[in-house]
């Protein structure tokens, strides 16, 4: 790769392995400005469940693509890399270095590989899914998915409705299927020479104490109460609103319908979240040229630090 090129760092991790406290600190020492790579925080409104930053941590270290759209709008891969080079580009022509803070990887693979030309979402399709999905349960869908698709299904959990029901729609729009069409895709090259550090935790059990920790403060600091305030201020939303399947929030909609108990919605929580993280970290071993560092570790900061400088 060319040094000539301005350099970027994608600062990727897991949910609960400290990306954003990381970021924050990394701001307050080196010449770098944050956009963040994460499909909730988009949403305006959604603050609690999505783990936003605080006011006082983005008066430190403002964040780019957070409280973008509203919980009703829908925001796509195809959004996210057109807004993301449009600020990396300027952050670069202020002589800084775009910092990408997040746990979304299609994002990121979207930006650095470009995207395979998948169609738009077709409400007729998805209405029609949803009504397959009603009488027959997801896991169907899934198996439905996996005799057109056997490549996408099975990086996919029966239960993961709305990637499923996408795949099953690109194929009914299009007639082909999703990996069809990535293998096909034209890769837009990203011009920038890129730092790729990988949070990986050296041991899963504290990285699962900590999701259960965060989840039961969630739950302690008003999530329920945000999820009763979105709902008044958005009269359109329910639960297949895209906005609404992020995790956690779908469990406190099943909460207040009473269809599941109070230690169930904790437990349901801190499953989901775990399985977000699960599927993380098996994004991030099949990415090319990471530079692993251990989240856990007490030396993070500087570990980081080092090799940030040394990319520079």
């Amino acid at each position: 790769m060319s040094v000539a090129l301005p350099p970027a760092i994608f600062l990727m991790g897991p949910t609960a392995s400290g990306k954003t406290g990381l970021a924050v600190e990394l701001v307050q020492t080196m010449p770098v400005e944050i956009i963040s790579v994460d499909s909730a925080l988009v949403y305006r409104d959604m603050n609690i469940g999505t783990a936003k930053p605080t006011e006082d941590i983005l008066a430190q270290a403002p964040h780019h693509l957070i409280d973008i759209i509203a919980p009703t709008d829908v925001y796509s891969a195809a959004h996210f890399r057109t807004d993301a080079i449009r600020l990396m580009a300027d952050i670069t022509s202020r002589g800084k270095t775009p910092l990408l803070v997040g746990g979304t990887m299609l994002y990121f693979k979207a930006l650095q590989q470009g995207l395979s030309g998948l169609p738009e979402a077709n409400p007729e399709v998805r209405a029609q899914l949803d009504a397959d999905a009603e009488r027959i349960g997801w896991p169907e869908m899934h198996a439905r998915l996996a005799k057109i698709d056997p490549n996408t299904a099975a990086r996919l959990q029966p239960a993961d409705s709305q990637r499923i029901q996408r795949a099953l729609e690109v194929y009914q729009i299009s007639g082909k299927t999703m990996s069809e069409l990535f293998s096909l895709q034209l890769l837009e090259s990203l011009p920038y020479r890129l730092l790729k550090l990988a949070l990986q935790p050296s041991d899963r059990a504290v990285l699962h104490q900590r999701i259960a920790i965060r989840f039961e403060e969630m739950m302690q600091h008003g999530l329920l109460e945000e999820v009763k305030q979105l709902l008044k201020t958005y009269p359109s939303l329910h639960a297949d609103t895209t906005s609404m399947r992020c995790v956690g929030y779908r469990q406190t909609l099943d909460y207040m319908a009473q269809t599941i108990s109070y230690a169930e919605w904790r437990d349901q929580g801190v499953a989901a979240t775990r399985q977000l993280a699960k599927r993380q970290l098996t994004w991030l071993r099949g990415m090319d040229d990471t530079v692993e560092i251990d989240c856990l570790d007490p030396a993070l900061f500087k570990l980081t630090q080092t090799a940030i400088r040394d990319f520079l």
